[in-house]
């Protein structure tokens, strides 16, 4: 049962959905949208309710009423203990960070094990180095192989593991079946909506065909098999601090320097970018809802799509300054897309229906913002001023003729 804590409030809620089936690993019919109210359905544990100001959500449709003017956060009265095993490099190790401080934040005992060693060098970027924001919460920090996790946490128990750093069955499944052996209750997967085939008909929901050969398939083949309760995460881009794989950043280091921007293609190709705080707080509703989340995929991101010239266009707005973009053909050109530009060259976007409508998720993403204060971290730590070199661009804007100010 749960329990509102609150001094003066007004809580709305929306008419109960009937029950939808939720997806499968499998290629099945694509989810309908439809609107449905929050998920009550929780573990067999109960946990109680906060609801303190500060936070605003938009209503995302006209039966869905949010709390305008109020954070609703789960506190779970059975504390979990819960072990995220954190990749060492990529643009998800950020995930890890933020989810280790959600969880903390909401009464958990987590402990963080990064792969490597604590002296290497990446341990001198972020988020590593902002681990000590973890430790400070009352988190743990190890490091260590994924294939010795056993020796690396020998004596230690969990009732939850997030896999956030293997990308095929190889890496994970020592993970996998340690977890399993020491009586792990809940396993989670940080997958990629990456494994989604290309579609005429976007965006990505839940159920959507595969590639069969992605290795991240194959994993969440494996833990559908060996666990009782799982759930497998697709995020796409991210944003927010600590993230240390550029996205933002790629436009704003031009837009600084008043050089062109080159976009592949027309510009008009949709993608989504979510703040990584939206992907800590699914994957905590996850937890906290273990019996709701259980063998369930959640494409992991905001529930808005942006322009690839849109992109380009809010990072100028961020920094008001003017920007100039260009568009081009790679072929025509000869470079690399994947080389030239941080996003993929097409269509590529999902939809988090499964998160809403299971879990009750509701994003915060709001881009316009969450870039303002990515700028200003951007030149808080000196990038607009460190000397960079643009030699792909310079080709790509000989090529158009497009003159680029010395």
């Amino acid at each position: 049962m749960a329990t509102l804590h609150s001094s003066s409030c007004l809580l709305f809620t929306s008419p109960t959905s009937t029950h939808h089936p939720p997806p499968s690993l499998s290629p099945t019919s694509r989810l309908s949208l439809y609107s449905a109210s929050t998920s009550t359905s929780a573990s067999s544990h109960s946990f109680s309710l906060s609801i303190s100001p500060s936070f605003l959500t938009r209503p995302k449709s006209s039966r869905r009423l949010s709390l305008s003017s109020f954070k609703v956060k789960a506190i779970a009265a059975d504390k979990k203990k819960v072990l995220i095993v954190n990749t060492n490099s990529g643009g998800h190790a950020v995930i890890g960070f933020y989810f280790a401080k959600e969880l903390l934040g909401s009464g958990h005992e987590v402990t963080i094990m990064t792969v490597g060693e604590e002296s290497s060098d990446k341990m001198k970027k972020p988020p590593f180095n902002r681990f000590s924001e973890i430790v400070g919460a009352g988190g743990k920090t190890v490091w260590g192989d994924p294939t010795e996790i056993g020796k690396v946490l020998e004596g230690v128990t969990f009732d939850v593991v997030l896999d956030n750093n293997g990308k095929d069955l190889d890496a994970v499944r020592p993970v996998a079946d340690w977890a399993k052996s020491s009586g792990v209750k809940q396993f989670l997967f940080i997958s990629s909506a990456g494994i989604y085939k290309s579609t005429e008909e976007p965006p990505h929901v839940e159920g959507d065909v595969v590639k069969a050969d992605a290795g991240h398939v194959g994993v969440e083949k494996y833990i559908s098999e060996i666990f009782s309760s799982w759930a497998s995460f697709r995020p796409q881009y991210m944003t927010g601090s600590g993230n240390n794989k550029d996205c933002e950043e790629w436009f704003f280091d031009r837009i600084v320097r008043g050089r062109p921007v080159p976009i592949p293609g027309s510009g008009m190709q949709l993608t989504n970018i979510s703040h990584v705080r939206d992907l800590s707080s699914m994957l905590t509703l996850a937890v906290e809802n273990s019996s709701a989340a259980s063998g369930n995929i959640f494409n992991c991101v905001s529930d808005r799509a942006v322009t690839l010239d849109g992109m380009a266009k809010l990072c100028a707005k961020a920094a008001g300054l003017p920007v100039e973009i260009v568009h081009y053909d790679p072929k025509a050109v000869g470079v690399d897309a994947k080389k030239a530009f941080p996003f993929r060259n097409m269509h590529f976007y999902a939809e988090p229906r499964a998160a809403k409508d299971i879990l009750g998720w509701q994003p915060s993403t709001n881009l316009p913002e969450d870039l303002k204060e990515r700028y200003e971290e951007y030149v808080k730590i000196g990038r607009d001023k460190k000397p960079m070199k643009f030699e792909v661009d310079d080709k790509i804007l000989e090529s158009l003729k497009v003159p680029v100010a010395v």
